[in-house]
Formats: C-alpha cells, sequence, structure tokens
C-alpha cells in the first residue's frame, strides 16, 4: 500500500472488469479513493448487471480507501455527469477521471449494422466526451486535474473493425485537444495504449477474427500468439496510476502504449515531407505536378491491403 495518491479522488470507467478494474486498484493501492462505473455489461455492449462495480468496490475498501459504485451507461450524457457528481458528493471534489469503458463486436465495412456503428462510437468516443464534459469545468475551476483516455493501435486501422478504429482514433484526438485546452488550467490529459489479455480479446468471435487477419496476411502469427498468452490486464494498472500523480505533471498530450512486456511513446502526427509553391504565381495543381511529387511524399510506403491478384 502506497500513499502517492492519498487524499486524490478518482472516477473509473468500465472499473468492474479488465483493464478499468486494474487500473481503479492500482490508485487504490496507492491512496486514492474511487467511484468504480460500470454498467456491467456483456463485451457486445448488451445486458446490464452490478456485481462487478460491487465486487471492486469491495476490493478498493480492502485497501483501505473509500469507495462506490455506479452503475450508469457512458453513451448517456446525464449519467455521465451523476457519475461526476457522485465522486463530488461523496468525496468532496474530482482529481482523476479515467476513461476506460468500451464495447464492441467485430465486422465488417460492407455488413456492419448501423446500430452497431453507433454502439461503439457511443460508448467509446461520446462517452470519453461526455465524463470529460462534465469533469473538465470542475478540474478547471479548482486548476488541477488528471485525465486519462483510452485507445489502441488500432486507432490507425486493422481489418474487421472501422467502428472500433474510428473510435479510437477519435479518442486520440480528443485526448490532444483536450490536453491543448486544459493544460494551462493544471488539468493534464494522456491516454493510454494497452496490450494485455482482456475478456474481449478472449471471446472466440474475436479470436476467429485475428485468426482470419494472420491468414489474410495482415497479421504475423506472433500477434495471435500474444493476443491468446499475453500479459493479463493487472499488469499495466500502475502505468495509469502513475500518469495520473503529481509525478507526472509536466507530461501532456501523449499516448502511451502500456503493457506487461514493454512501455512506448506515440508522437502526434507531423508533416515531414513539403513541396512548397507560390500558388499566386503558379495557379492551381496540374495532374503532373502532383504526380511527380508521389515518390518522394510515399517514400517508404507500403500498401496495407493489395488486391488478391497484385500479391
Amino acid at each position: 500500500m502506497g500513499d502517492r495518491l492519498r487524499g486524490r479522488n478518482a472516477v473509473v470507467t468500465g472499473g468492474g472488469r479488465g483493464i478499468g478494474r486494474a487500473i481503479a486498484l492500482a490508485m487504490a493501492e496507492e491512496g486514492a479513493n474511487i467511484v468504480v462505473c460500470d454498467l456491467g455489461g456483456a463485451t457486445d455492449g448488451t445486458g446490464a448487471d452490478r456485481a462487478p462495480a460491487d465486487s471492486v468496490v469491495a476490493e478498493c475498501k480492502e485497501l483501505g480507501v473509500k469507495a462506490v459504485p455506479h452503475y450508469g451507461d457512458v453513451a448517456d450524457f446525464k449519467a455521465a455527469e451523476d457519475m461526476i457528481r457522485t465522486c463530488v458528493d461523496n468525496f468532496g471534489r474530482i482529481d482523476i477521471l479515467c476513461n476506460i469503458a468500451g464495447s464492441g463486436k467485430p465486422g465488417m465495412m460492407w455488413d456492419m449494422p448501423e446500430e452497431e456503428w453507433d454502439r461503439t462510437l457511443s460508448v467509446h468516443l461520446k462517452g470519453t466526451w461526455n465524463l470529460s464534459r462534465h469533469a473538465c469545468p470542475l478540474m478547471r475551476q479548482q486548476r488541477y486535474g488528471r485525465i486519462l483516455n483510452c485507445t489502441s493501435t488500432e486507432r490507425l486501422g486493422t481489418w474487421g473493425a472501422p467502428h472500433y478504429c474510428a473510435a479510437k482514433g477519435g479518442i486520440a484526438s480528443l485526448t490532444y485537444a483536450t490536453a491543448w485546452e486544459m493544460g494551462t488550467y493544471g488539468v493534464t490529459c494522456n491516454a493510454i495504449s494497452p496490450a494485455a489479455r482482456t475478456r474481449f480479446v478472449d471471446d472466440p468471435e474475436v479470436l476467429a477474427g485475428f485468426q482470419k487477419k494472420v491468414e489474410a496476411g495482415f497479421w504475423p502469427k506472433e500477434y495471435l500468439e500474444f493476443a491468446k498468452h499475453g500479459p493479463p490486464p493487472e499488469m499495466i494498472g500502475m502505468i495509469a496510476a502513475f500518469l495520473c500523480s503529481d509525478e507526472a505533471s509536466h507530461i501532456n498530450g501523449c499516448i502511451i502504449s502500456a503493457g506487461g512486456h514493454a512501455l512506448a511513446s506515440w508522437s502526434p502526427e507531423a508533416e515531414k515531407v513539403i513541396f512548397a509553391r507560390n500558388w499566386v504565381k503558379d495557379g492551381r495543381w496540374t495532374w503532373e505536378e502532383v504526380a511527380s511529387c508521389m515518390p518522394t511524399l510515399l517514400m517508404g510506403y507500403v500498401n496495407p491491403s493489395l488486391p488478391k491478384e497484385e500479391k
């Protein structure tokens, strides 16, 4: 039991299972009081169960801190407001917000139902904004706060999850934007990109999709083996706790790859090669100009998905 978060109060969404649970317990281990927010749904977002949140609340209390549950849906704007209010009402103020809740099921672009797209974006992206929207005015007023979001390397694009890629890409951009807006008020916003074996990864349908990625040549076999036998969420909880501490006050607008096997940092996108021109003198781009620039612009580029006949 440590005390590096002693006196701090945290809201952790998705706190009843997996990565959210690991983060809640790591923060409680360092002395933070916790609001454990979890709807208790299945990995596809259906259903509800209070047991996961209640269980983690009990575990936090065993570590000697205060903890209360919240069973709301992060995709609901009013429920998100109540999660933040629950922290203030029970502990006096909110210092830390961890947006970890997520749900979804695999699907291809050409046959994904609209409701699956909407549900995934609502939980991941809108849910992250909902909680942040209600926490930021309070953190801005007190000139202190730590916000930690959860993105994924799949924000860079993958096969079989366009909704998840879009949501996690949006969260990365939202993290940068929040960091810019809130940093001047003493509030940091960072994100983790976790690598852990969660119940989502253990889902047979998800594993079958991973196998197809390997067979199609999108993934090396090692990725599938890591997904099946990689580190559990408990391995990365303390990484999140550190990023939400006073010791990390200088870290803002960063995405950290967090796994039991490694730590890595991501830089925001930046232009690398620029062909400058005088548009007043030269007029609009011509076809030939554009074509002549492409070999240099795309140096080192590899098409991630060629038509089968070209492989």
